[in-house]
């Protein structure tokens, strides 16, 4: 149009950074393929080389730990590497841990395969990642990119268990295996091309930020990375929210990836429950998270963060303790009521507790938040081996389920007990923290 001015202009086109975030749901939810396995795998494993449920559990475990220990040093490196070069690394461990998989005989080589390789590979590309993007590239629709992304990598994880489970019934696990494989591997050219890191790296500002303002997301780090994860954590370690925040978010991995993630298939089996059906079962719970984990992305933004962890950690406990009376040998309404209950809150906790880490520490939130999120994937780790444990003794997860119930609770306790909106971390020469 003419007499347009060139800021009008650049209003009317698409901003890069929803091409970035674009990209990196995409890299998020190949990623997720590997991880929907473990739930899929574990009965056709458990027949083919006799291995018992507490020793695949043990390889899920040690994968949930390392995909959560990694995530800091991951912020870290992105900070120091970039996105794009710690992202296609990681899609390419994830690769090559899938197919490695396919050649294993013994139970160790299960737990290097699908425990290091893709837990380290798919550490690297957590949630720290989505607050990453989000915090580089946007300022304007924070909460509801954070959302998206936490929801694309959850529910890519469960959409994908239809399609494995019917390849590892059909065709077989290795096939399921390779096919994750490919995905993730095909995901590698388009990080690489298309992934920016900074929006200054094209010349742009992040989308809402000031056009007068340089785009940069902070200064560049130069130090170590490493150091710099160890350090954010020594910082944040002696003050009180960081605690809650963690703890809080273990009992999240444990109620979530630990327990239902990896255990709901089984259990589902235990009473007569064909594994595809309970798969898609689950598959329904990444479709309702979807909603669910945009509308919290978009509650962030307006409603005190506390609050809503509080919400969504006391209604999860309730679905958990009333879960026992609902399996059977087919789908009942009822166990449909729990699924899209369960499926609006699976990860709904993310985008509160990204506003809370950046509210709370500023600059080094991102990092931060890699903390918190080892403490999700610690707890996740404990809760699955304690179910497949629980399972070998006991012959059924009554007690897992219900132990997850009281711990919800607690979670919720100790969410409404962080003082928000007030910089606790030691004083630093850094910007002060943008409110969420």
């Amino acid at each position: 149009m003419v007499g347009m001015t060139t800021t009008e202009s650049q209003r009317r086109r698409l901003h890069r950074a929803w091409i970035v975030a674009g990209v990196a749901l995409v890299a998020i939810v190949g990623a997720a393929g590997f991880r929907a396995t473990p739930g899929v795998l574990i009965t056709p494993l458990e027949e083919e080389f006799g291995w018992s449920r507490g020793t695949i559990s043990l390889a899920v475990s040690v994968n949930l730990i390392l995909f959560g220990v990694t995530a800091p040093f991951a912020a870290a490196l992105m900070d120091r590497f970039g996105m794009r070069r710690v992202v296609a690394t990681a899609l390419l461990l994830v690769s090559l841990g899938s197919g490695l998989t396919v050649f294993m005989t013994q139970s160790w080589q299960l737990i290097a395969c699908w425990g290091v390789l893709v837990g380290f590979g798919t550490g690297s590309m957590a949630m720290v990642f989505v607050a990453t993007v989000a915090d580089r590239w946007f300022v304007r629709h924070r909460g509801v990119v954070i959302g998206v992304l936490t929801a694309g990598g959850a529910a890519g994880q469960l959409v994908f268990l239809p399609v494995l489970a019917w390849l590892a019934e059909g065709p077989g696990w290795r096939t399921a295996a390779l096919v994750v494989a490919v995905a993730a591997l095909s995901v590698v050219p388009l990080v690489w091309f298309l992934l920016h890191d900074h929006p200054r790296d094209v010349g742009l500002t992040a989308l809402g930020a000031p056009p007068d303002v340089p785009g940069d997301a902070g200064p560049v780090r130069t130090g170590g990375a490493a150091a710099r994860a160890l350090s954010v954590l020594r910082s944040a370690a002696r003050t009180r929210p960081f605690w809650y925040l963690a703890g809080g978010f273990a009992i999240c991995g444990a109620s979530t990836n630990g327990l239902v993630g990896t255990h709901f298939i089984p259990a589902a089996h235990d009473h007569g429950m064909p594994e595809t059906t309970a798969a898609g079962l689950l598959a329904l719970v990444g479709v309702f998270d979807i909603a669910g984990t945009v509308l919290s992305g978009w509650l962030s933004d307006r409603v005190d963060p506390r609050k809503l962890l509080g919400a969504y950690y006391a209604l999860r406990g309730l679905s958990l303790l009333i879960l026992p009376s609902l399996f059977a040998g087919t789908t009942q309404p009822s166990m449909l009521v729990f699924i899209i209950f369960y499926g609006l809150d699976w990860v709904a906790t993310v985008p509160p507790t990204v506003a809370l880490c950046r509210s709370i520490y500023g600059k080094d939130g991102a990092v931060v938040f890699g903390w918190v999120f080892a403490s999700h994937q610690v707890g996740a780790a404990l809760a699955a081996t304690a179910a497949g444990v629980t399972r070998d003794h006991l012959g059924h997860y009554d007690a897992a389920w219900y132990a997850a119930g009281i711990l919800c609770a607690a979670a919720a306790w100790m969410s409404l007990l962080i003082v928000s909106r007030t910089r606790t971390s030691a004083p630093s020469p850094r910007t002060p923290a943008a409110t969420p």
